[in-house]
């Protein structure tokens, strides 16, 4: 069953159980109004944008979980264990943000300053939106998916370039200044390397593409495409060692030296449901998105996701952080020509007939 039915058949049962309680108190104008196709239809888009917003949620509190364990065991520390397998650390944490104070600088651009974390967080929220959990479970179903994600994906370095100008501080203005030099190293690979997987499955449908992959998966042909997907996809989600707009060690705390309290506590999860985008698109593109056996498609695409972001962490504890002039190398001098290469082999697989 799809989301959307089953959000469907839910709401219809509630504002039928609503519309007899205004018919029995006289308001039968209400309850007619209620019933209605449109305002069943906008109820259906609310809730069914609710339970995908609460999955996305409750993804990222377990990747932030799975971080935190799989560096405990990569550098051989026990860490706090709160609830079960230390899984309710992340709800202590989360609750003790909202009990922060929240300054803003004297100085700061306040417009800015506010409209960077707002624009941060609404993209990454909807980057949890656009991508499907399986043919059935989507919020936006739209034929051009891959490119409406892209360009979502795209809008998070020019926020970080605007908080970090907006709060008046040279480590901050620092940190926007190394995103966007850092966004100009790794885009144009990223985009290439995906370029390869568009014109193998010839659409760019989530549904297309992974539909294409029913008896190969793409990392086989084009592994060259997915290794420089991870690699450029690592630093579009700036985790170590691509973390320069933050780099703890040297930045304080980088561009959002100046963001604390709630908004710190947004950004660093706004951080992790990027890093879920990332790994859900490496997933798609590359290993079969929900296509598995015996267990349902949205578990499928869920095992392939957790499996990609230890990946990510594997890389954050075994890496130390690349200096500017290094990720601008690696873009230009490396991931570059294999993304053409990559490129050229689709290209040549196509033409075969092979796909």
């Amino acid at each position: 069953m799809e989301l959307y039915t089953f959000i469907e058949g839910i709401v219809v049962w509630l504002v039928s159980i609503v519309q007899y309680i205004l018919n029995v108190i006289g308001l039968h104008g209400l309850s007619d109004w209620l019933g209605g196709a449109d305002i069943i239809r906008l109820l259906t888009y609310l809730g069914q944008a609710l339970i995908v917003f609460l999955v996305g949620f409750i993804i990222c509190l377990t990747m932030i979980w799975q971080e935190r364990k799989t560096l405990g065991r990569l550098m051989d520390r026990r860490g706090t264990r709160i609830g079960p397998l230390g899984y309710a650390q992340q709800l202590a944490d989360g609750f003790k943000t909202f009990l922060k104070e929240i300054i803003v600088p004297e100085r700061a651009w306040t417009s800015g300053y506010n409209w960077a974390l707002i624009i941060l967080i609404a993209s990454s929220v909807i980057l949890v939106g656009i991508i499907p959990l399986s043919d059935g479970w989507f919020l936006s179903n739209t034929p051009a998916g891959l490119l409406l994600l892209f360009a979502v994906f795209s809008l998070a370095p020019f926020a970080i370039l605007i908080g970090g100008w907006a709060s008046n501080n040279k480590y901050t203005l620092i940190g926007g200044m190394r995103s966007a030099a850092q966004l100009i190293s790794y885009e144009v690979p990223l985009l290439l390397s995906t370029v390869g997987v568009i014109l193998l499955a010839g659409s760019l449908s989530f549904g297309d593409i992974v539909a294409a992959q029913d008896k190969i998966w793409f990392v086989i042909p084009q592994i060259i495409g997915f290794i420089v997907f991870m690699i450029a996809m690592n630093a579009e989600v700036e985790r170590i060692p691509f973390d320069l707009p933050e780099a703890e060690a040297e930045l304080v705390e980088g561009w959002g030296t100046e963001y604390g309290g709630l908004r710190f506590g947004l950004i660093m999860f706004a951080e992790y449901l990027r890093g879920y985008a990332g790994a859900a698109i490496a997933a798609i593109l590359f290993l079969g998105g929900w296509n598995g056996p015996f267990l349902p498609p949205e578990l499928w695409l869920l095992i392939k996701v957790f499996i990609i972001f230890f990946v990510f962490i594997w890389v954050r504890g075994s890496f130390p952080r690349v200096r500017t002039d290094q990720i601008l190398n690696l873009g230009w001098k490396w991931l570059m020509p294999l993304a053409i290469i990559n490129l050229i082999i689709a290209v040549a697989f196509k033409m075969l007939g092979w796909f």
